[in-house]
């Protein structure tokens, strides 16, 4: 066996020898050590691949430059990173992309925040050599909430290893031999008529503008100017956690009341939180799984089971292609995005005493798939189109900009009311394992009467970035109308990122799994991870979002959805039961089975 002495090596970088592991790259020993080699395929939730070449450095012996990001380390290697072939060698790869690169820097959406143009100017890049193609070769596609233009794309394939690795669907594949190669779809296909899921990973992972959001800022800025509209606007528990890094705050900063302040002064009439829903999920989710366990375990009917959590449009899309036969599982209910949009036409409308046909109603996302869930068929139960426009995070920041507003120097205000008041059990919706947290910390006192057996109500058992979560938690002495759950064990899952909701589905769908509830979000540490969210994105990134959040949560006076006084008298005045008629009818949906190639 060998010892941690035996598998440490030693290598030299630039004349400064380090200890380095046996098997990383001289990549990852020169990120562990603060030493700068530029990437542009490179990416942290990524494995390396090695296509850009930007990160060659000079290894002694060796005739040619190596690409650090596959060379891995020897015992006594010697490596330069910075000597005049190296950066000529770096100055031409940027000069070659940039002359095949097509587009404006000032009218791209990734004007400032561009690996390309970044390392153009790192390395006084002030003419390219080899002309600079002006002719537009391809059509922007901007038929789906993820807009292409592959005139921007610079092959460096993290769009595709991010669509294979982490959400397995693989919508869009290199194509094509040489300098033939682009980014597309098998067949030919546009996007829209793919697998594709819409969550975005794809922007998330692209050092350039050739991935970017359907842009909504131009209808929600003619809604806000025109007086004969009401513009109500919602804003989801992961904006709060993210927003900030946009205007240069390293992450983890939570800006909830300025965040709140700036929507009001950018010209919404009323600005709610998407929490209140949230909290509303809770109830009618819970009633449900619990209204299942009790067909099941007395009734003895056929229930499907295990439940699986439905505020996730990008999972909705997946399983509508690849998981159809097991569609029953889902729960019926709507995310807390397209309940908000139903109510606000509704319930808001009546008491506000606005027809709804006057009412535009706006939703803050940190989801692209949340564009394409507003646009379904099924979100017009209201009687009106619930949601009528959705921004992602990276959009409000844009709309800040633009009205002048400096965020970080406002004062925090308040979530108008009625639906401006929401529990901790809300805000961690933005987190993977959220959902399930909140679930619990509400089904379990219902059921029992008490609080849930954790300190501070913190169940940290489902929280995590470990890709595949398992907990159970023993019913005991029961409120009499829940008897029948006396001594069961009650098993849960939870997955982020689609290639682990495959291995879960897998199980169900053999029959292997015991779970009774399974929460299941698209995105890498779910909604925080979300496609609309501010660029970069890396697991460092992630935690320090999910830490916000989570302190958001422990300093909240209402912690359980259950407690929500605005909720009880939304059902009082308006829903009356959960899980009951008019809940159904603007608050639940069904989902159809979609083709698969």
């Amino acid at each position: 066996m060998q010892t941690a002495v035996e598998s440490k090596l030693t290598v030299s970088i630039n004349g400064k020898e380090f200890d380095a592991r046996k098997g990383e790259t001289i990549l990852q020993l020169a990120k562990r050590n603060d030493i700068n080699i530029p990437t542009l395929c490179n990416h942290a939730d990524l494995c390396e691949s090695g296509n850009c070449r930007m990160c060659v450095v000079e290894v002694e012996g060796q005739r040619v430059l190596q690409a650090s990001c596959t060379t891995p380390v020897a015992e006594r290697m010697v490596i330069r990173t910075n000597t005049r072939k190296v950066r000529k060698t770096r100055q031409m790869i940027i000069e070659l992309l940039l002359a095949e690169h097509v587009g404006d820097c000032q009218t791209c959406k990734r004007n400032t925040n561009c690996e390309l143009q970044d390392l153009a100017a790192e390395y006084g890049i002030e003419e390219v050599r080899f002309g600079k193609s002006q002719e537009k070769r391809y059509e922007v596609d901007t038929r789906t909430p993820i807009v292409r233009d592959n005139d921007k794309c610079i092959l460096c394939r993290r769009c595709t290893q991010v669509c294979e690795e982490i959400q397995g669907v693989e919508a869009i594949k290199p194509m094509g031999r040489g300098k033939d190669t682009d980014i597309g779809c098998l067949f030919g296909l546009p996007l829209d008529e793919t697998t594709c899921v819409f969550c975005g990973q794809c922007i998330n992972r692209c050092p350039t503008g050739a991935l970017t959001e359907r842009d909504a800022t131009k209808e929600v800025w003619k809604a806000i100017d025109d007086p004969t509209k009401h513009v109500v606007v919602q804003t989801a528990p992961a904006i709060r956690a993210a927003l900030a890094e946009e205007f240069d705050i390293p992450p983890g900063e939570r800006v909830t009341g300025k965040m709140a302040s700036a929507l009001k002064m950018i010209g919404f009439d009323t600005v709610f939180d998407t929490d209140f829903t949230a909290d509303l999920t809770i109830i009618e989710e819970g009633t449900e799984l619990l209204t299942r366990l009790k067909k099941a375990l007395v009734e003895k009917s056929q229930v499907a089971l295990p439940m699986f959590t439905s505020c996730s449009p990008g999972w909705i899309n997946y399983i509508e292609h690849y998981y159809p036969d097991l569609l029953p599982n889902l729960s019926t209910c709507k995310s807390p995005q397209q309940m908000f949009g139903a109510l606000i036409k509704t319930y808001y409308a009546q008491k506000k005493g606005v027809d709804p046909k006057n009412i535009v109603s706006v939703s803050v996302m940190p989801c692209t798939a949340k564009k394409f869930e507003a646009d379904r068929p099924e979100m017009y139960d209201s009687g009106y189109k619930d949601v009528d426009h959705v921004l992602t995070t990276r959009e409000l920041a844009r709309m800040i900009k633009q009205a002048g507003i400096d965020l970080m120097d406002l004062q925090d205000s308040e979530f108008d009311d009625p639906m401006g008041i929401s529990t901790g059990a809300a805000v961690i919706f933005g987190a993977t394992g959220g959902v399930m947290e909140a679930a619990i910390r509400t089904a379990y006192e219902l059921v029992t009467g008490r609080e849930v057996p954790f300190a501070n109500l913190d169940i940290r058992p489902v929280r995590g970035m470990e890709g595949i979560r398992e907990a159970s938690l023993t019913i005991t002495d029961p409120l009499p109308e829940w008897s029948f759950l006396n001594g069961a064990e009650v098993k849960v899952a939870i997955a982020h990122s689609l290639t682990k909701a495959r291995m879960l589905m897998d199980k169900v769908r053999a029959g292997e799994a015991t779970y009774h509830f399974i929460e299941v979000m698209a995105c890498p540490g779910g909604c925080l991870g979300g496609g609309g969210q501010p660029i970069p994105t890396s697991p460092e990134i992630r935690e320090k979002r999910a830490q916000a959040i989570y302190t958001e949560d422990g300093a909240m006076k209402l912690r359980k959805s259950h407690e929500n006084p605005a909720v009880k008298v939304l059902y009082e005045e308006f829903l009356k039961e959960p899980n009951g008629h008019k809940s159904h009818e603007l608050l639940h949906t069904k989902y159809t089975p979609k083709d698969t190639w």
